[in-house]
């Protein structure tokens, strides 16, 4: 990992609409180049986040998890180039994907399984674990390494997106 110490932020989501108004809050914060780490188990609520993500990066269409595609590209105010790593082996099946040419582009890389390919992921990015609580319930967990990703956790920190 990087030499900063990673910063982190938890929010509660009641639902998954309201885990979905999250990831639309952080979607209009993006810019590209950035690299977002989705972390959890089945059914945590990693595609809901993922779609809300979407939302806010103006993406109108139908976002669904790439689990045998591998990677979902949409066009939006950035593009989203979405990774699911669940059926990877490693770093080494991530690479096969080209995976570089994304994280390192003029848009958003977001990858759900994270856990699974990460020896590959870059030193700076943000990480995003949720903790489903609840039936409807969530805990994400933010946690940033470097710089570009702290002042995000700052925003974050602020977010007022709960849905009533």
């Amino acid at each position: 990992m990087d030499s900063v110490k990673p910063k982190t932020v938890s929010l509660q989501s009641f639902s998954p609409e309201e885990t979905r108004a999250i990831g639309e809050w952080l979607g209009k914060l993006l810019r590209p180049g950035d690299i977002i780490c989705l972390y959890g188990g089945l059914g945590a609520g990693k595609t809901a986040f993922a779609q809300g993500v979407a939302r806010g990066l103006g993406i109108t269409g139908r976002v669904t998890s790439p689990t045998f595609t591998l990677i979902n590209e949409y066009q939006g105010r950035l593009p989203l180039y979405h990774f699911d790593a669940y059926r990877l082996e490693g770093a080494d099946d991530f690479a096969l994907l080209g995976y570089e040419e994304y994280f390192y582009d003029e848009g958003v890389a977001l990858v759900e399984w994270a856990d699974r390919v990460a020896e590959a992921l870059p030193p700076e990015r943000l990480d995003i674990r949720i903790e489903r609580t609840g039936e409807s319930m969530r805990v994400l967990h933010f946690k940033a390494y470097g710089e570009q990703y702290l002042k995000l956790l700052k925003e974050i920190r602020n977010c007022e997106c709960s849905r009533d």
